[in-house]
């Protein structure tokens, strides 16, 4: 078990913890969340090595505890040269050798107790990362995620993707005690993200995942750790019962907060009056109930509930337009090819028009960023582009569109702002306030600096969007805001994602790329294709009921209609146990 117990820890610039407190046990798959910048990979970064951090509180954990870690900005080392299963059984290839090197030295060595401590050494270190099975546990993994038949490729022709689970493989097969992941689900494709769920449920030891993936959140972890506020909580459970319990309390928050809210009016109502009367009577009595009703509203205000974890402030995404285009295309792509090592798409040929929203969406490694960056270039043969598009783009390499030695505030001076009270004003919108927005673009978070690229896409006033993987980073929560931007959009959309949520939820329609094409695909059979390989009718059906009694409790919660609210509550949970 590891333990944590009151661990406080700040920046100078910014508190991150307050006496929080959690356990990690044998077994559990834990899933750690929360809103982008609120410190979870500092906390990571505590637990792999907490000598380097000054901190206050206790950390238990065994000093023989192994820990496995995948890095959300890992890259393909394209000077590789091992095959994927090579890089995979590193570790078990070099014992192995060891072991065969000190037979060889046994043969001809006259020092043989040396040699034979050696050899039992090396023995029990394979046997710890179950070295016998090895190869079988190898091909089991690869298996397990779809990828056989690249076990014979160099590392350095893999996809990015593809590579990011080849990386959890390997950490996986040494057996640490710990397995820690970061993010490990940022731009993988629909194939890979199935991958690496089968990969995190096949999983036997304890597991510590970031990630914002709300698929994965559904369907991979037995607890839930939530940071938010410099606050941490715990939930044993699966994230849908998580969120539910989370209604549950926002409800009888909000029934209470109503009942503060008329006592406090009621009470002032009482001041008032005293100190009316206080005018022209100066009674020692009154003056004393007029304090004592002062100190009583004191403490009202005092104990109105605070609900960190209920109550999270979305950021205010919002894409205006200069103007909008009358309907007619504004991106017309005829006969696009593109190819580097191999070719990646031929004779492509497809329109967006001026209110289309279109997700692009393809395997990794297809050529959806090249196209997307050469429409926003626009100085390819086959794109056109309408004169009357102003484009905006949104990069997922962020340092393409974002100066990192930059502070946010000297990012934006060119944004169309007259003054840094303008840009504070705005930036507050997308949760940058304060003092951060003096801090430099490349102390941010992977989040932080996407929800920037938000902010200037935002500024821009563009009718024509391109968007690539803009939830990659991004907490739930600002997902969910994200969505609601694009619903409201005037102008045309066309957006790479792998977020199954956001492409359902925001998009007319798809474009996928299948064999070297691009075709069209309507959301209803998408959302079909999508789950027709890991799911039932069944399943399908109850989470629409479920996003719909989501919504009725959302508008009788608005009208404080909190009788018929629980009476949905009640279907809602209904439909939760057969999810």
């Amino acid at each position: 078990m590891i333990k944590v117990d009151n661990l406080s820890f700040s920046f100078p610039q910014k508190e991150l913890y307050n006496n929080i407190s959690f356990t990690l046990e044998e077994a559990q798959h834990c899933a750690f969340i929360g809103i982008s910048g609120s410190g979870k990979s500092t906390l990571i970064d505590i637990l792999m090595d907490p000598e380097r951090y000054m901190f206050d509180g206790t950390l238990e954990m065994d000093p023989t505890c192994t820990i496995g870690y995948v890095s959300q900005f890992s890259q393909v080392d394209k000077t590789k040269d091992t095959t994927v299963f090579e890089y995979i059984a590193e570790e078990f290839i070099k014992i192995q050798n060891e072991i065969k090197l000190i037979c060889t030295e046994m043969e001809i060595s006259l020092d043989i107790d040396l040699l034979l401590e050696k050899y039992q050494l090396a023995l029990d270190a394979f046997d710890s990362i179950g070295g016998d099975d090895f190869e079988s546990n190898v091909n089991k993994k690869l298996n397990l995620a779809n990828l056989m038949k690249q076990k014979d490729i160099r590392v350095s022709d893999l996809s990015g993707g593809e590579f990011k689970l080849i990386q959890v493989m390997k950490e996986m097969l040494s057996s640490p005690d710990l397995m820690i992941m970061d993010e490990p689900d940022v731009f993988l494709d629909f194939e890979n993200l199935n991958a690496l769920k089968n990969l995190i449920n096949s999983h036997k030891g304890i597991l510590l995942v970031v990630t914002h993936n709300r698929y994965l959140l559904n369907h991979c972890f037995n607890k839930i750790m939530h940071l938010e506020n410099t606050e941490l909580q715990e939930f044993e459970g699966r994230y849908i019962d998580y969120k539910f319990s989370l209604l549950q309390a926002k409800i009888e928050l909000l029934e209470l907060t109503i009942a503060e809210d008329e006592e406090v009016k009621r009470n002032e109502g009482v001041i008032n009056n005293l100190r009316i009367i206080a005018t022209y009577n100066s009674e020692a009595s009154r003056g004393r109930a007029l304090k004592a009703r002062v100190s009583f509203q004191e403490r009202l205000e005092a104990r109105r509930i605070k609900a960190p974890f209920v109550e999270i402030k979305q950021p205010n995404i919002s894409f205006g337009i200069d103007h909008e285009i009358e309907d007619s295309i504004v991106i017309h792509v005829n006969n696009y090819t593109v190819a580097f090592d191999e070719l990646l798409l031929e004779n492509v040929s497809f329109e967006i028009k001026s209110t289309d929203k279109v997700a692009l969406i393809g395997a990794n490694g297809t050529g959806k960023t090249t196209l997307l960056r050469e429409i926003f270039n626009n100085n390819h043969e086959s794109i056109e582009i309408n004169a009357a598009a102003k484009v905006a783009y949104l990069s997922q390499i962020q340092g393409e569109m974002l100066n990192d030695s930059n502070t946010i505030l000297e990012e934006f001076i060119d944004a169309g702002f007259k003054t840094y009270d303008e840009i504070r004003s705005y930036m507050s919108n997308y949760g940058f306030e304060g003092e951060i927005v003096n801090q430099k673009i490349q102390s941010l978070s992977g989040g932080e600096k996407n929800m920037l690229q938000l902010a200037k896409v935002s500024a821009s006033k563009a009718n024509v969007l391109l968007l690539d993987e803009p939830t990659s980073h991004l907490d739930t929560y600002t997902q969910i805001a994200l969505e609601k931007a694009i619903e409201e959009f005037k102008g045309a959309i066309l957006m790479i994602s792998h977020d199954f949520y956001s492409v359902v939820n925001g998009m007319d329609y798809v474009l996928i790329i299948d064999d070297k094409t691009i075709r069209k695909m309507s959301i209803q059979k998408f959302r079909k294709m999508i789950y027709a390989n890991h799911f039932d009718r069944n399943y399908l059906e109850a989470e629409q009921k479920k996003k719909s009694v989501e919504t009725k409790i959302e508008l009788a919660l608005k009208d404080t209609d909190f009788v018929l609210a629980k009476v949905w509550v009640d279907e809602l949970e209904e439909l939760i146990k057969l999810l």
